[in-house]
């Protein structure tokens, strides 16, 4: 049985990453990279869209669930359209599904809404981002969070707190 001769793949071509995937800039000066491709004047490119300039924040979220608990994180860096739209998307996801076991209540969920904090204000403190990368979309920020319906699940939570104490008080 003869095989056939190779042939040219038409749908295999050799992964380039796009240019604003990039390592830390001490990562990029470590390995003696000045010139690395997407780098401008030694300033972070957004991993969503590719604007400059970016902050390197974690944006996270919890789930906490009756007997378990979920953690989910986006390690940037990230545009301040993108970083504030994925801050807004996870806080308000913690916001209403991150009360929903003991130490979540307690722990968890605060500290995750603690890190979003302080990521958006350093998202906050950036300029505004300059256009996209090569063709690539931003995401849209959307409604804060205080006008997003979900976030206020959590009420639950310090409804029920508040009566538990003061039910224990009462009763003592």
């Amino acid at each position: 049985m003869s095989t056939p001769a190779a042939q040219p793949n038409p749908h295999a071509s050799a992964y380039t990453p796009p240019p604003w995937t990039m390592p830390a800039p001490d990562a990029a000066q470590a390995s003696g990279s000045s010139a690395h491709p997407g780098w401008h004047s030694g300033v972070l490119a957004c991993r969503i869209c590719g604007a400059q300039p970016a902050a390197a924040v974690t944006v996270r979220a919890h789930q906490g669930l009756l007997l378990m608990m979920r953690f989910h994180k986006i390690d940037g860096p990230f545009c301040r359209s993108c970083g504030t739209a994925l801050v807004r998307e996870l806080t308000t996801k913690t916001l209403w599904q991150g009360w929903w076991s003991p130490f979540s209540l307690v722990f968890f969920s605060p500290f995750t809404l603690v890190w979003n904090l302080l990521a958006s204000r350093k998202l906050a403190a950036l300029p505004t981002p300059g256009p996209p990368a090569h063709g690539a979309s931003r995401i849209q920020e959307g409604k804060p969070v205080h006008q997003r319906p979900m976030a206020y699940v959590a009420v639950l939570p310090l409804i029920w707190a508040v009566w538990f104490v003061t039910g224990m008080i009462t009763h003592a």
